[in-house]
């Protein structure tokens, strides 16, 4: 038997092996993710581009050249460019928009292929909406020309207006053209050529990286990948699989592990939204929650002289009610010690917290040394 035929039954047994399993503790297949969709492949990614372009035929919806000197500078450079001199004269025309156009070279694109873009105004312009972009060369960050950008802008926003009202939705200085690019330069990456990969963690964590380790070496049946750190899992490409990357990478990215992820609290004081992961835990702890509220209400009255009297004054005699609630109803809870998540929020919520004062009680729980978890305000 040679050694892709052993190397192919290998696979075959694991994969028919991990089925099993799945199929016996169905609890665990569902709680565990592929390693395809917790770790990113180094030099797998895409690339952003970014270029200056102008963006004609508007109708009067432009940039006004006399606030964006840069967009009267680009124009008389492109007509210089076809033939037409147009220094010294004054241009007033309102249907030109410089722009920004922005789009992603997506990993192993080939020349000739066609990416999406979006452009957006630059200048003082109030609406792309039927405009054309011209001939834009896309840079990368190392300055070289990866793409060239041309096309009808499609907007997603619209704006009116009259004598006595005008009406906007959605944005329409921003627009976007779909296959608007062609890419002109590939990038220079072999990945077949490569003897050892990294995998990148999409949300480092020292347990999981050591078992995406212990998954791709139980499947290549070798010591073949090594957890360096809590983000990166070093990939050796066993001998089996020279020239077969593209192989090696299919199939340990269906390989299934459990992420493990730290205790974590995240608050977004703006919006009063809560997460807390499943890990979180509580120490023993008592809590009361409650605030004193005092209204204060004016009711002034008016104080008038007797009828045909010749002395006195009309007068406002000012009465004033105060009512003082201490919230005497309030009792004091005590959570359990090591409370699951599930009992946690429980316990909040039979106390009548809403989310805005459950923030400040996490964040009180935290400073007593009871809350088993990180908090992270957004």
């Amino acid at each position: 038997m040679s050694w892709l035929s052993a190397l192919h039954l290998r696979t075959f047994l694991t994969l028919v092996l991990a089925g099993l399993l799945a199929a016996g503790n169905p609890g665990g297949a569902q709680a565990s993710s592929r390693i395809k969709d917790i770790v990113d492949v180094e030099g797998i990614r895409d690339n952003m581009l970014v270029g200056y372009g102008l963006v004609v035929g508007l109708n009067g919806t432009g940039d006004t050249l006399r606030n964006a000197p840069f967009t009267q500078q680009s124009l008389i450079g492109m007509l210089e460019r076809l033939g037409v001199n147009t220094r010294g004269t004054s241009l007033k025309t309102a249907n030109v928009a410089a722009v920004m156009v922005s789009a992603n070279l997506p990993a192993f694109a080939s020349q000739g292929t066609r990416i999406d873009v979006t452009v957006s105004a630059l200048g003082d312009a109030t609406n792309l909406q039927g405009g054309v972009l011209l001939v834009t060369p896309l840079m990368g960050a190392d300055g070289q020309v990866y793409a060239v950008a041309q096309g009808s802008l499609a907007t997603g926003g619209f704006a009116a207006k009259g004598e006595g009202a005008s009406v906007t939705r959605g944005v329409p200085t921003n627009g976007r053209i779909a296959n608007g690019a062609i890419v002109e330069r590939e990038l220079d990456f072999q990945l077949s050529d490569l003897r050892a990969l990294r995998l990148s963690l999409r949300n480092p964590d020292l347990t999981t990286a050591q078992r995406v380790a212990s998954a791709i070496n139980a499947f290549i049946g070798t010591q073949t990948a090594t957890a360096d750190n809590p983000t990166t899992v070093q990939l050796t490409v066993p001998p089996a699989y020279r020239g077969g990357v593209v192989a090696l990478l299919t199939d340990i990215e269906q390989l299934r592990v459990q992420p493990d992820l730290t205790a974590r609290v995240v608050i977004d004081e703006s919006s009063g939204v809560i997460v807390m992961g499943q890990d979180v835990r509580v120490s023993m702890v008592a809590i009361a929650q409650g605030n004193l509220t005092i209204s204060v209400s004016e009711s002034p009255q008016v104080s008038q002289p007797s009828p045909f009297s010749t002395q006195g004054d009309t007068v406002v005699v000012p009465r004033t009610d105060i009512d003082v609630d201490e919230e005497t109803g309030k009792q004091l809870g005590i959570l359990d010690g090591s409370i699951s998540l599930k009992e946690l929020v429980d316990g909040l919520n039979a106390l009548g917290v809403s989310p805005r004062d459950m923030i400040t009680i996490l964040q009180a729980i935290k400073s007593s040394g009871a809350l088993q978890a990180e908090i992270q305000v957004m």
